[in-house]
């Protein structure tokens, strides 16, 4: 039965140290994606910053003057009429005057004006309906800013984990390597069974395989975040495993001024203002409404002869003006409705700013109690690591002099992988719930990352 796989095992050996040669290599010809360039591609590539600037483009288009309506309308209008005609008049002398294939034709043009003097102020609310609208749109966009962002690090964190978890089973399988060749040694010596290298050999493939499923999942994530930056899913980089974490006295500075800055409670601050317009505006409805109307035409009139009159030209131009004034005295209610709809509606906001304030505030006090407990349970991780750093040199030591078995010897080496795995999961999930924290009281985009 042992056959078999000992024929077998140095084909595996060849294959799998092929694998990891070659993507050691192309490693080196990587190149570094920094936190700066990685938030740099973001902005400048994710289709849903770009959506999100686009739908800012068009709140700023619809807040210039030229969409305020305190600009007149000015038109052209021009038109011209053509007639044939046959007529046959009967005199009191009993003459009777016949006329056939009468032609007469009209040529007129003007150019007009129509402006609006008073409205009952509707306009002006209006337009700072619009300019508010804009806010919301650039705070819209902020926000989706802020959750890409965020997206970007959730991933590129998450290439920083495997970065390091990849180096961590190297080194693990470096060990287990000279292990199979220690044992192989003594076996040959008389000083140890053939169970001992099937053990250790078993034990390299093992590690052998989680070192291709981990370079497997490092690839897998690395598309992910190309897909972020919205770029070619082929590029390859390696990323900072660096992380430091933000002073814990800045951090409080950010708290306390977190309901100002939140972008959710600005949202709903500017979603308030919108509805207070929009109950001005229904108010002007009240209100009766002046415009001015100026006009420039010109006329051209050709007349054929009759039985009184010889044909005749008319040729005249026209200057006018005029002020007009429109009163809404009653519509069946249909203001009144709209006015106290809108009030109710400005009720409705208050509450939902209400909402999202409590909302808030609970967010950011169980998103620092996460923070400060991931970056607690981060700093054992890495006292751990210390432990069984030390715990696995002195079992090595002992397992080369024989005073401990293969298997002691591995579950040292183990307890030590997962360690220094763990202290790479606490690292980044501590920085990525701080970033979390950061969004929520709106300093996400004022701090270095």
């Amino acid at each position: 039965m042992m056959k078999p796989l000992k024929t077998i095992y140095p084909y595996i050996l060849t294959v799998i140290s092929l694998f990891l040669s070659s993507s050691g290599i192309a490693q080196d010809q990587q190149d570094q994606l920094s936190k700066a360039e990685a938030i740099q591609l973001t902005l400048e590539n994710n289709y849903a910053i770009e959506v999100a600037n686009n739908n800012l483009t068009i709140a700023e288009n619809n807040a210039s003057l030229l969409n305020s309506g305190y600009l007149p309308a000015v038109y052209a209008l021009a038109g011209m009429n053509y007639q044939i005609q046959d007529s046959e008049t009967d005199r009191d002398d009993g003459n009777s005057f016949e006329l056939n294939n009468a032609e007469s034709d009209n040529y007129n043009a003007s150019v007009n004006l129509d402006y609006i003097l008073f409205d009952g102020l509707g306009r002006y609310y209006n337009y700072q309906r619009l300019k508010e609208a804009r806010n919301l749109s650039q705070l819209d966009a902020r926000q989706t800013i802020e959750n890409t962002i965020l997206q970007l690090f959730s991933v590129y964190y998450e290439v920083a984990r495997l970065t390091e978890n990849v180096e961590i089973l190297e080194e693990t399988l470096r060990i287990s390597k000279d292990r199979v060749l220690r044992a192989n040694y003594q076996f040959d010596y008389g000083q140890n069974t053939k169970l001992e290298v099937l053990n250790a050999e078993v034990d390299v493939t093992n590690d052998s395989i989680n070192l291709m499923n981990n370079r497997q999942q490092l690839l897998n994530t690395k598309r992910d975040l190309n897909v972020v930056m919205a770029r070619n899913l082929g590029t390859d980089f390696v990323v900072d495993t660096l992380v430091a974490f933000t002073p814990s006295i800045k951090l409080q500075t950010y708290t306390d001024s977190a309901l100002d800055n939140n972008v959710r409670i600005m949202q709903s601050e500017s979603n308030i203002e919108l509805s207070e317009y929009d109950i001005k505006t229904t108010r002007a409805d009240y209100l009766p409404t002046v415009g001015l109307t100026g006009s420039y035409g010109w006329n051209k009139n050709n007349s054929p002869a009759s039985a009184f009159f010889t044909g005749s030209t008319q040729k005249g131009t026209a200057l006018g003006a005029g002020l007009n004034l429109t009163w809404n005295l009653f519509d069946g209610g249909a203001t009144t409705v709209r006015y106290r709809n809108a009030k109710i509606a400005r009720d409705n906001q208050k509450l939902l700013k209400e909402q999202i304030k409590l909302e808030v505030e609970r967010d950011i006090e169980n998103a620092r109690g996460d923070y400060e407990n991931l970056l607690q349970v981060y700093e054992i991780q890495e006292q751990n690591v210390i432990t069984n750093q030390n715990n696995f040199e002195r079992s090595r030591e002992r397992f080369n002099i024989g005073l401990i078995t293969s298997i002691e010897f591995r579950q040292a080496q183990i307890n030590l992988l997962n360690a220094e795995t763990n202290k790479n999961l606490a690292k980044y999930e501590a920085k990525y719930a701080e970033l979390q924290l950061l969004q929520l009281i709106g300093q996400l985009l004022n701090v270095d990352f």
